[in-house]
């Protein structure tokens, strides 16, 4: 079933608003869903009732959440962006002017307490802008780094994917280079590892072969598998993987989430009314309660999704 505008906008709620450039939504058993505003440098818990309360503060640019195998956050943080605003949308633009290093964190979520788990520089990995992060079924991560661009010195970073492990022990740049990559998500028997490529709009295929690694030949030039990739001038940005193995991947410009089956045909398209839609997550008994993530204006939205997300190793 394609959702037209019409249908969107009859069966969007909006949750919360006044949020500084939400991402990284994971939906919790209570019904409450954990995100981060980037902007403000702080992770926020966003009741259904719509009340907010703030989780930590790790300064910088706390980017992509996941709750690892001890039920903590880990975070990706990028360090920072400095931002425009304008006509009530708010919109990244370069580097921060205080930029603090790309990082992981490890936060508790009962306490606040914000612990640096790997830093630009361990085990001589070079981490610009951490993005986005999935857990597999070991226990260790995968974990995309976006880059910086630096309008002042002209220049854009040439970044990758990393893998790590939640006892600090192995920190692992497993792909490089990649294109900006954004969105990262794995496949429901993880064996494929998804990452959503920003500025050349590309969703990348990884066959994985064993925990953190994956099989360099696969792709036409190295292990990337082109899968999809739309037309016109649109921008990739985080993804979430369906139950059925559908990847959802938050599109920018057109506004929306694409569908797009493993086999990289167009399932649907969803639009929303906001040009940064960035994230999407899935929640509820069923796993159909989408929230999505509309950072530009500040809001998380619910919807009835048709298909059930698929569930995270250690969401509950």
């Amino acid at each position: 079933m394609k959702l037209g505008r019409d249908e969107w906008e009859w069966g969007m709620e909006i949750v919360a608003d006044g949020l500084r450039f939400p991402e990284g939504p994971v939906a919790m058993a209570d019904g409450s869903v954990i995100l981060v505003e980037i902007e403000a440098g702080r992770i926020t818990r966003v009741r259904p009732d719509g009340s907010k309360e703030t989780v930590a503060e790790p300064g910088g640019g706390p980017n992509g959440l996941a709750i690892g195998p001890d039920g903590k956050l880990y975070c990706c943080n990028n360090g920072g962006f400095d931002y425009i605003e304008s006509n009530g949308m708010l919109a990244p633009h370069g580097i921060a002017h205080d930029y603090s290093g790309g990082r992981i964190e490890r936060i508790d979520i009962a306490t606040g307490a914000v612990e640096v788990l790997y830093k630009s520089g361990d085990f001589g990995c070079v981490l610009r802008g951490p993005n986005d992060i999935v857990f597999d079924g070991e226990g260790g991560f995968w974990f995309t780094d976006h880059g910086k661009v630096d309008y002042e010195k002209r220049c854009h970073d040439i970044v990758g994917i990393f893998y790590g492990k939640v006892d600090g022990s192995h920190l692992e740049e497993v792909i490089f280079p990649s294109q900006n990559p954004n969105g990262v998500g794995l496949s429901p028997d993880g064996k494929r590892l998804y990452a959503a490529e920003t500025y050349t709009c590309r969703l990348m295929a990884f066959n994985v072969i064993a925990p953190g690694k994956v099989d360099g030949s696969a792709g036409p030039g190295g292990p990337g598998i082109p899968l999809y990739r739309p037309a016109g001038y649109k921008f990739f940005d985080s993804l979430g993987v369906e139950a059925c193995g559908n990847i959802c991947v938050a599109t920018i410009g057109e506004c929306g989430i694409s569908v797009i089956s493993p086999q990289g045909e167009l399932v649907e398209f969803v639009p929303t009314d906001d040009i940064f839609t960035t994230n999407i997550c899935w929640g509820g008994d069923d796993m159909m309660d989408a929230y999505i993530c509309l950072s530009g204006t500040g809001r998380l939205a619910k919807l009835r999704w048709p298909r059930p997300g698929l569930k995270l190793k250690y969401n509950g």
